[in-house]
């Protein structure tokens, strides 16, 4: 693909996020900033830049552009929060947040996973994310609390533990719902009074699971 071809499919990304109601500037910046072809597998380069989910290592998934521009807008990021995300994957998402957000601590359950997005972050030159091997369902207690929590993969519930690690006022996003069929994007604030909660919209993820993976 041409330097053209690159700019020129780039844009067609901005375009379609913008027609999906995607309009915070910080957000539209952050992705046309990350180079999404570096996060794919070498066979899907060529589309990188379409709006699609994308197979990666470990059975798992590079979520599509406008699911995740969706999370994003979702918590109303600032420069200043300090975000937590669990499921880092190919790291693709963890760099639009690290775009945005002062700090954010990534956690995987896949060692593969973690050491190759941990070394694109690198390569990308974004020092304020920070990539750990844990197991997502109990958070990264050592850093809590966070501002905002965002999880990559579809929990039944979300765990009370990770609403125990989100600060007062803070916004937590995840996809709610069965393992292996659609589930409800959900955004939920932690207000003065409990958890205030709305639905964003219908997604698919992969199940989250329990645990470090004792292989790859």
């Amino acid at each position: 693909m041409t330097e053209r071809d690159g700019a020129l499919e780039r844009a067609e990304l901005l375009l379609a996020l913008r027609k999906r109601g995607i309009r915070d500037t910080m957000v539209l910046r952050a992705f046309e900033q990350v180079p999404r072809d570096i996060f794919v597998e070498p066979g899907f380069r060529d589309i990188a830049w379409t709006d699609q989910a994308l197979p990666i290592d470990c059975g798992q998934t590079i979520s599509q552009p406008a699911v995740v521009a969706m999370m994003t807008d979702a918590l109303e990021l600032k420069p200043s929060h300090t975000v937590l995300e669990v499921g880092t994957g190919s790291g693709y998402h963890a760099a639009i947040l690290g775009h945005i957000a002062g700090q954010v601590v990534s956690v995987e359950r896949f060692r593969t996973l973690a050491e190759l997005a941990a070394g694109r972050l690198k390569e990308l030159g974004l020092d304020n994310v920070e990539v750990f091997i844990a197991d997502g369902m109990l958070g990264y207690p050592a850093r809590a609390p966070f501002d905002r929590i965002v999880l990559n993969a579809a929990v039944s519930e979300v765990p009370e533990v990770l609403f125990e690690q989100l600060k007062p006022g803070g916004i937590l996003v995840a996809p709610v719902g069965p393992a292996e069929a659609t589930q409800t994007l959900t955004r939920y604030r932690k207000g003065e009074e409990g958890l205030e909660k709305r639905e964003l919209g219908l997604v698919r993820f992969v199940p989250m699971r329990p645990g470090v993976a004792s292989v790859l």
